[in-house]
């Protein structure tokens, strides 16, 4: 029975990395909507992995290395593949039309330019850089109690979340056999401003800034709160129940799109917070 109990949360996070080699395969399949949902899932089951190490007191070397090799796979060749598959859809843009079905990408107009057949690479530094914080984290033991940098969930869940933006000019359509598009096409009262920021979010040019950004967080000296309680007193929790708070208000009121927010409310957040 103990040992039973023991790998209880390597069981756990087992599970993580499970999500993380299917949602590679969605992402191979072009099928983006179900790489990032597993994200989302494999989050919570890291989450849930180190709750309870600490519950049943069977924190291990082992486990600590698991949960690194899991964090690796799913929270970073999955997002650098998400943002391999975005950098190389955006470049087929054509116009206000051009409709990107994100569970079957499909590339119109691509060019056979060097130039941009190799661009979609760059969204690969994300592994790279996911795989230097990790070997950091395990080895600083200044992050027992907070991080230093953005950790990789975190990261990988706001490259996710680009997926799921809800912007009032993002139609979700859901055809007969249940099938999710995002279109870009202008419907309705929809105006050229809503039809602009599309277009300005997904041109290459910004989603590279934003992998390059990103991945320099993984690795940055910057220091960030962590979300673990020792209890649940307001003194000595104050910014994480603020930004719960704030998360949640976010999510309720900007839906998909307040996923992303979260995670640049937290790095503004622990800025402030380490700041005074």
């Amino acid at each position: 029975m103990n040992s039973v109990i023991k790998n209880i949360p390597n069981a756990i996070t087992c599970g993580n990395l499970l999500c993380g080699c299917v949602a590679i395969i969605f992402c191979l399949n072009g099928n983006l909507i179900f790489a990032s949902t597993l994200i989302g899932i494999a989050a919570v089951l890291d989450f849930l992995d180190g709750f309870a190490a600490r519950m049943l007191k069977v924190s291990s070397p082992i486990g600590k290395d698991l949960d690194s090799l899991a964090d690796m796979v799913t929270f970073g060749v999955v997002p650098g593949l998400i943002m391999y598959q975005l950098i190389k859809s955006s470049i087929g843009f054509v116009g206000n039309e051009h409709v990107v079905p994100l569970n079957h990408l499909e590339f119109y107009n691509y060019t056979s330019d060097a130039y941009h057949l190799y661009l979609p690479f760059i969204g690969l530094l994300i592994p790279v850089f996911s795989a230097i914080r990790l070997a950091k984290f395990n080895n600083d033991t200044r992050q027992s109690e907070s991080f230093i940098g953005l950790p990789t969930p975190a990261n990988a869940i706001f490259i996710g979340s680009l997926v799921f933006l809800n912007h009032k000019n993002y139609i979700y359509h859901v055809y007969d056999n249940f099938q999710l598009s995002l279109s870009f096409k202008q419907i309705g009262g929809v105006t050229d401003a809503g039809t602009f920021f599309s277009n300005w979010l997904f041109h290459p040019g910004i989603l590279i800034v934003i992998t390059v950004l990103f991945s320099s967080l993984l690795v940055a000296e910057l220091p960030l709160f962590s979300l673990k309680f020792k209890h649940f007193k307001w003194k000595g929790n104050e910014v994480r129940f603020i930004f719960l708070l704030l998360s949640l208000m976010l999510i309720l009121i900007f839906n998909y799109a307040g996923v992303s927010l979260v995670i640049i409310l937290y790095i503004l957040l622990s800025f402030i917070y380490s700041f005074f």
